[in-house]
Parts: C-alpha cells; sequence; structure tokens
C-alpha cells in the first residue's frame, strides 16, 4: 500500500507541471506578449510603481494608454506630482495589471521618461483625460514607460509560474535592457 502511495506521489508530482501549463488538457500555451495585450486590454487601469527618495516603493492607480507596437506606454500626470520627481530621481518602474474577472496580471517592468513637449503629447492623448487637465501646456506631463520586461500570469489562459517558485513567466521585450 505504501509503495502505490509513493508511486502516485511521486506521478503527481511528474504531471503537476504539466497540468498547471495547460500541456495535460490539449491546449498549448499561447503566445506570451499577445496574451498579456490582452489581460492589459481588460484590466483597463494599472498600478504604477516607482520608488522614493528612501528606496520605499510607491504605487498609484493610473489609467494608461495600450502598449503600442514597441511596449511602450503613456498615461498623463500632474507635472507636480509624487511620481514624477520619482521618475526623474530613477527611472526603474514598473506597471501592473490585474483583471479581476479571469484573475490575470501582467507587470511590465521598464525605464519610464517625463515628456512635456505639445506635439508629443498630442500624438499620445486619450480624451477621456480631458476631464482633469484644463490647458495640456502647463497642467499636464506625459509619462513614457518603455517596457523591459513583462511578467504574465493567467490560469484561465494556461500560463502559471514555477510550481516550486511561483515565478511568473517571462517576456523581454527589450534586447538591449540589461537584466534585472
Amino acid at each position: 500500500m505504501i509503495r502505490l502511495a509513493q508511486r502516485a506521489a511521486c506521478l503527481l508530482v511528474i504531471l503537476t507541471p504539466l497540468c498547471i501549463h495547460g500541456q495535460a488538457t490539449g491546449r498549448a500555451r499561447p503566445d506570451l506578449p499577445t496574451a498579456a495585450r490582452t489581460i492589459i486590454a481588460s484590466a483597463q487601469y494599472a498600478t504604477f510603481i516607482t520608488t522614493d527618495a528612501a528606496g520605499h516603493p510607491q504605487a498609484r492607480t493610473v489609467q494608461p494608454l495600450a502598449p503600442d507596437s514597441a511596449w511602450h506606454v503613456w498615461f498623463a500626470t500632474n507635472p507636480r506630482s509624487r511620481k514624477v520627481g520619482q521618475v526623474r530621481r530613477d527611472a526603474h518602474v514598473a506597471l501592473h495589471y490585474f483583471d479581476k474577472p479571469t484573475e490575470s496580471y501582467v507587470t511590465i517592468i521598464g525605464e519610464a521618461r517625463i515628456v512635456t513637449d505639445s506635439a508629443t503629447k498630442n500624438a499620445h492623448w486619450d480624451r477621456t483625460w480631458d476631464v482633469f487637465y484644463k490647458d495640456r501646456d502647463s497642467s499636464v506631463v506625459l509619462i513614457d514607460v518603455r517596457a523591459d520586461q513583462l511578467e504574465i500570469v493567467s490560469a484561465k489562459l494556461g500560463i502559471t509560474g514555477d510550481t516550486a517558485t511561483w515565478r511568473p513567466p517571462t517576456v523581454r521585450v527589450r534586447t538591449s535592457a540589461p537584466p534585472r
């Protein structure tokens, strides 16, 4: 009886990673960048994470545009906000999207820059931001987050982390970025 239990436990350990990634059910794991775009579109809002001068993480909700083809994500903010000062001090940031209905998430890890010129602001403007910013020339700056890598988890799509460490599947989107 003990040997049967040991064999069953070994079989479970061997098959669990296959089931977690969807292969045991015949589903192929989806293309990760495509899955990330789907999750981001469903999430609508993101948490923008920076670090303050003491090195403490600071998080706030933002309403970004969808990532462009090069994985740049744009959003508007007050030029006097803490996040602007924090980005100027340390451009390493994260954007975290969570889609509650599918319990999926994407974290974009990258570098941010502050954009103040009118032409770029106009090119990357979302009309829903108009209610918050009366004067685009002085009351708003854009933050452009350039993704280095994506972390993606979606049990619904068959994308899960390592069974031992829970490290999520990661995609490097900017090859010139140093590893983190």
